[in-house]
């Protein structure tokens, strides 16, 4: 089963490439309709131009499960401000507190999960325009970036001289 699935594959690729090179390419119907944005552009087009991201709407298909655009007015700093404002232990990290992609992201998840409090943390990396506003909200250039109650307390040197200090 698993050679079929590959061979299939393989014989797809190669009549993608093949067709690619054509003046008309013709594409499977799947792509002809849906388009996703990996933020390096969208779906090229037959010229090879990148063309906008788009999904069309099936009218067979019901109101509660067409595409939907989830959209706000808020700007990001608006949206780093009301969190600090609403959760009590804010962190602004490279990463999750369940997987983090640097060391000292790791290192403050861990004086802080001692702790025992509820933590609220973002990726900084998943998004450039929210890691510039939290940098431009603190003014304070690394990360990570804690808040408790509100208010900048630093990253996770500081939270551990804090932790040591208190032991």
């Amino acid at each position: 089963m698993a050679r079929l699935l590959s061979t299939a594959l393989v014989r797809g690729l190669m009549r993608s490439s093949r067709a690619s090179t054509s003046a008309a390419v013709s594409r499977p119907a799947i792509q002809q309709f849906m388009y996703y944005s990996s933020g390096l552009g969208g779906a090229p087009n037959a010229n090879g131009d990148s063309m906008t991201t788009r999904v069309a709407a099936d009218h067979d298909t019901h109101q509660d499960f067409q595409p939907t655009s989830k959209s706000s007015d808020m700007s990001f700093s608006d949206i780093v401000a009301q969190n600090v404002k609403e959760h009590p232990v804010v962190i602004y990290m490279k990463g999750y507190p369940d997987a983090p992609r640097c060391g000292f992201s790791a290192l403050a998840v861990k004086v802080l999960q001692q702790y025992g409090v509820p933590i609220s943390a973002r990726d900084i990396l998943s998004d450039l325009k929210l890691k510039e506003s939290v940098k431009a909200y603190s003014n304070w250039p690394t990360f990570p970036q804690i808040f408790i109650k509100g208010e900048f307390v630093g990253g996770s040197d500081i939270i551990l001289t804090m932790h040591q200090a208190k032991g």
